[in-house]
């Protein structure tokens, strides 16, 4: 008599988190066994006992015993949807249909890798930044809540007129000392809305609007979107996908509500009959280059390896950017450092200006 039920697979999917290096590493192992014949239920029990990562290792298993009960590839890692994505699931269901599968998970497995590498590029580029403005406002905050009060007691017991930045720095102070848990609170709010926020299809769409606007960010924004959306849908295209249902699921890959908007108007333009230059002479969001590379690829008949040659392109064009992100963010850094610097030393040397002026 059986107590109680639970679905397998669906609690390790949602309990397990795995970066892209993981899952493109068992890509790459998979793609070999199935290269080398090797039965792929026999090869997943073999790629479980050597992964270090238990929870990895119990999806392995579990898809290994979803395939010896019958169940093809693709529809064992659906059960996965929360560890392999849809998209990338979708892909190898095309690759089973058409029997490319060994080529398409060499391709995923590439592609996934090098969407780590940027990744970490980019956090990289981001680091000292961050670090340099979270110390930043830790010494603001200190200065302003604890440092700046104090002296304006100080002059005001001297009978000394404070200026009015200083009177502002004063308020702002007692402010920050008194409400400090309140607005600490605030900002965890702010952070926890903001994230949730970005969960959220008019959420995710306002954020990205605002990051386009920021040039250095825009531009590797930009490059590793169009080098995602060329990779997928060379991928989609070479296992057997039609034109119209790779390009829905390159837009849907690329996380950007901005471009998933002009792919879904092309996709719509090329189900009503129109060819993909057509359609791309539309889209705002592609480059110029790309467009020619990618209407080249179509006339030529070689649509997928063009989309290719576009995502090495913009792979190397997003690292490269993504070095030197740091690099173009330092002036803003410089300038609102020195800014706030001279505003709170202003505060402080203004009065005892003042001061000197009664004594003398």
């Amino acid at each position: 008599i059986p107590v109680t039920i639970t679905r397998a697979g669906n609690r390790v999917a949602r309990a397990a988190r795995f970066n892209l290096r993981d899952i493109a590493h068992f890509t790459a192992q998979l793609a070999v066994l199935v290269g080398a014949r090797v039965p792929i239920s026999d090869g997943l029990l073999s790629i479980a006992e050597q992964e270090h990562d238990p929870r990895l290792a119990a999806v392995i298993k579990d898809l290994a015993a979803r395939i010896e009960a019958g169940s093809p590839l693709a529809d064992a890692m659906s059960a996965h949807a929360g560890v392999f994505g849809d998209v990338y699931v979708e892909t190898i269901r095309a690759a089973e249909r058409s029997g490319n599968l060994v080529k398409v998970l060499e391709s995923v497995s590439e592609m996934l890798e090098r969407a780590q590498e940027i990744n970490q590029q980019v956090k990289s580029a981001l680091m000292y930044p961050l670090c340099v403005v979270a110390v930043l406002v830790l010494g603001l905050v200190f200065l302003i809540g604890f440092v700046v009060p104090r002296f304006g007691e100080m002059f005001a017991s001297r009978g000394v007129e404070l200026p009015l930045l200083t009177q502002w720095l004063v308020w702002l102070g007692n402010g920050v000392k008194h409400w400090w848990m309140a607005l600490a609170g605030a900002g965890f709010v702010a952070a926890v809305g903001a994230r949730r926020a970005w969960r959220t299809p008019g959420g995710r769409l306002a954020m990205d609007r605002f990051f386009h606007r920021v040039p250095a960010v825009r531009d590797v924004l930009v490059g590793l979107a169009i080098s995602r959306l060329t990779r997928v849908l060379g991928i989609s295209l070479s296992s057997g996908l039609g034109l119209i249902e790779s390009l829905e699921m390159a837009g849907r890959a690329t996380g950007r509500p901005i471009l998933m908007d002009d792919v879904e108007r092309m996709a719509r333009q090329v189900r009503s009959g129109g060819r993909l230059s057509e359609a791309l002479a539309g889209c705002t969001y592609l480059t110029p280059f790309c467009k020619r590379m990618m209407t080249a690829g179509e006339q030529s008949g070689e649509l997928p390896k063009m989309c290719g040659l576009v995502a090495r392109h913009y792979d190397r064009e997003s690292a490269h950017l993504s070095k030197n992100l740091a690099t173009a963010i330092e002036p803003v850094m410089i300038v609102l450092i020195a800014g706030a610097v001279l505003v709170v030393a202003l505060a402080i040397f203004m009065p005892m200006w003042s001061m000197g002026s009664l004594i003398k």
